[in-house]
């Protein structure tokens, strides 16, 4: 492909220029896709970055509490992510098919259920802050400068999921460019208003922590009122109108069967690193310190990994209901063998500078040694992990969320958790035990995908 061709797809990529990936070349039809989804995640982890460098200032208990309160919003994201993946699967599949109004209509279904569970955590995080702090371990001092800013993010959690839902429903349409166009509206409020609303800027009044939430919220709200305007006012390719608006409880339940494995995915990968950090932790404070700062540059460093995958997950539901299964899984093999090379790039460049990365974040030596030996062990299985993270969205693609959840379920809980403790405390390994696990469980966790995968079952499911 020549520079200037690059450049003209690369431009069309990003305004969104095409929709459905059902037919012509697949190469053209992934970079179409994962362009403006890569640009999507990098928004996306925006949101914390910016947050903790500006609260950071305020006080350690501001720190704290955005910690703490985060602890209880990844039970939101879990719902949010199920939702959104059954959304992302029942709207590309209906797309394929050539059936817009369908599509439309199960994306009112989404948007009701979340809606529905939103207002339920509302109530509980404007009435009850305090003791959700108190019950995560805050101290009386940190209740008393935190608790509107978990009442702020809790009470505004609406914002959270519908911005997840509708930018899935988005991608599943295959408009991942306006899902793109709505992290950066959300993103850019967020940047501008935290700074303002946290250290009082102008004639604003100084919130502290309380106005991080408030510009979060107020950001990703705006993000969302943009949302449902191009839902409901734009024509594009999802468009609901008042006669799609039927609660359809059919609908309802086989998109509660569909989330309920997302929910179990994230819910899952989430756990099992909170356990791997406990293990990590009895080997002192630099070895969290090492590990956590290793994983950090490791999650954003993946980030175009992810657009890839989100790809693969729209080109498997758009060719199931296009009733091209062929295209389907070609689709996914070259989505995982890209991601592979991206990946094997990435591991080769952190096996020589790993400390540099380390280094960036901390200059404790400590610290650093462990954070190298974290990213180069780790990054050693990045070659397998490419594969396992695009199977993995294949199948929620084509609405088979509960064979990941199975898969991860045994490859993190009942293979990587033992293996770990094994390696590192009764064989004496230290933290290095948890590295090599985190590597051998990635590559299992691949080969497990693979061989599921080339089974084909995941092409004859219905949603």
């Amino acid at each position: 492909m020549s520079f200037k061709k690059f450049i003209y797809l690369l431009k069309r990529a990003i305004a969104g220029s095409e929709k459905n990936f059902t037919s012509g070349s697949i190469n053209k039809a992934i970079f179409m896709l994962s362009v403006p989804m890569i640009l999507e995640m990098i928004m996306e982890s925006l949101f914390a970055v910016v947050d903790i460098f500006f609260v950071s200032k305020v006080s350690v208990n501001a720190i704290a509490t955005i910690g703490l309160t985060e602890s209880i919003i990844f039970l939101v994201f879990a719902v949010a992510i199920g939702i959104s993946m059954a959304a992302t699967a029942m709207v590309a599949r209906r797309i394929g098919e050539r059936k817009p109004e369908e599509a439309s209509i199960a994306a009112w279904q989404a948007i009701v259920v979340s809606i529905v569970f939103s207002l339920l955590i509302s109530i509980v995080g404007l009435i009850f802050p305090k003791d959700i702090l108190r019950l995560m371990g805050g101290s009386e001092e940190l209740v008393a400068e935190g608790y509107r800013y978990t009442q702020w993010m809790l009470g505004g959690n609406l914002s959270i999921v519908l911005l997840f839902l509708i930018n899935a429903i988005f991608r599943g349409a295959g408009d991942a460019s306006l899902a793109m166009r709505t992290l950066w509206l959300a993103n850019g409020i967020n940047i501008v208003l935290d700074p303002i609303l946290i250290f009082g800027l102008g004639p604003f009044p100084e919130l502290g922590v309380e106005g991080a939430a408030i510009a979060t919220t107020i950001g990703r709200g705006s993000a969302v009122l943009f949302q449902l305007y191009n839902l409901f006012f734009k024509n594009n390719v999802i468009q609901i109108r008042r006669r799609d608006m039927a609660i359809r409880f059919d609908l309802i339940k086989r998109l509660l069967g569909i989330s309920i494995g997302g929910m179990g995915q994230y819910l899952i990968g989430t756990a099992s690193w909170l356990f791997l950090v406990r293990i990590v932790s009895m080997f002192g404070s630099d070895a969290i310190a090492g590990y956590t700062i290793a994983m950090r540059i490791i999650m954003f460093t993946i980030l175009p990994s992810w657009g890839l995958a989100n790809a693969a997950a729209t080109l498997v539901g758009q060719n199931l209901g296009a009733r091209e299964p062929g295209r389907a899984e070609k689709s996914v093999w070259l989505c995982a063998h890209y991601n592979m090379i991206f990946l094997l790039f990435l591991s080769i460049l952190f096996y020589f500078w790993a400390s540099e990365a380390v280094n960036f974040f901390v200059n404790r030596e400590e610290v650093v040694a462990i954070g190298v030996t974290s990213l180069k062990y780790i990054t050693a299985g990045y070659v397998f992990f490419g594969y396992g993270m695009v199977m993995s969205q294949a199948f929620n693609g084509a609405g088979d969320t509960r064979t990941p959840t199975i898969i991860n379920l045994f490859a993190y809980w009942f293979f990587q958790l033992p293996l770990a403790y094994f390696m590192a405390v009764v064989l004496g390994f230290g933290p290095e035990g948890v590295f090599i696990s985190i590597a051998i469980s990635i590559a299992v966790l691949a080969g497990a995908f693979i061989i599921v995968f080339r089974k084909g079952k995941w092409k004859t499911v219905t949603v």
